[in-house]
């Protein structure tokens, strides 16, 4: 019966962390400063923007919220980009996703200063994530990685897969799993023979989007399982990518949905921003 990592609580201690560093950066007289960017009124966006507000509060981080309507023009969007990156309170600027049909999302990320890119989505901070040398990964793709180390799971040598392979989790999940020497394996929905990868996998990293899509009969015994995915059903509960219950028979170790990596997003965050002002 696998061990469950409570992503909630390893967040909870990387907060405290940050807010002590938070302090010692005070008492010197620098605070960091995270500017979130929601355009429209996307109810998940707002969650996730208030959810981001409060976390900022809750270490002792200036925040600012710059909430603009639907019809905002990618002129007054771009334009708004440049006063963040010129404020000096603001150490990382974050645009919520996804944008309306109107506004590129490409351009509005390049906009932002590959500095103050706390998302870590800009093409130098992608580029640099390839040759080890990134100032900034990705919240998610840090988080999986944070959560491997906070439970002690030895990565150098294993066989990881990744399934999945979107730009803002997939890839950058793969590659930090290649930096730290593990064997990585990289699928998606054209996989030949899925089921035969992931019985492979000591490592099985999952971000497809496809509700439960991963069952138990598809995992190693002993495998450490990292569920990104956060799907809801229609009868209203919240799961993952994996099947829970036949997954946690197999597995030493588990990520539940909810409670997993999503509460590590915003505390990896928040150590970027943190990062962004030392």
């Amino acid at each position: 019966m696998a061990k469950i990592i409570d992503g909630k609580a390893i967040a909870q201690e990387i907060r405290k962390e940050i807010k002590e560093r938070v302090e010692e950066l005070k008492a010197r007289g620098k605070q960091p400063g995270l500017a979130v960017v929601l355009v429209g009124n996307n109810p998940a966006s707002q969650t996730y923007v208030r959810m981001k507000e409060k976390a900022c509060q809750e270490v002792g981080m200036y925040s600012e919220v710059h909430r603009l309507p639907e019809e905002t023009s990618e002129e007054e969007l771009l334009t708004l980009i440049d006063q963040l990156n010129a404020n000096e309170k603001i150490h990382g600027i974050l645009v919520q996703l996804p944008l309306p049909e109107h506004i590129d999302e490409k351009k509005i990320i390049d906009r932002i200063l590959p500095e103050k890119d706390v998302d870590g989505f800009h093409p130098v901070n992608v580029g640099n994530l390839f040759t080890n040398t990134a100032r900034f990964v990705a919240c998610t793709p840090r988080g999986c990685i944070e959560l491997l180390d906070r439970m002690g799971v030895e990565i150098e040598g294993k066989k990881a897969v990744v399934i999945g392979r979107s730009n803002i989790v997939g890839k950058p999940v793969a590659m930090l799993l290649l930096h730290r020497n593990a064997t990585v394996t990289l699928c998606h929905s054209r996989t030949a023979d899925l089921k035969k990868e992931c019985l492979d996998a000591d490592i099985l990293v999952v971000a497809v989007g496809r509700p439960e899509m991963i069952t138990g009969d598809m995992i190693k015994e002993g495998a450490v399982v990292i569920d990104v995915g956060i799907n809801r059903l229609e009868d209203g509960r919240l799961v993952g990518d994996v099947h829970f219950e036949s997954a946690k028979e197999k597995a030493s170790m588990i990520t539940p949905v909810p409670g997993g990596v999503g509460p590590m997003t915003i505390a990896m965050l928040l150590l970027n921003t943190l990062e962004a002002c030392e």
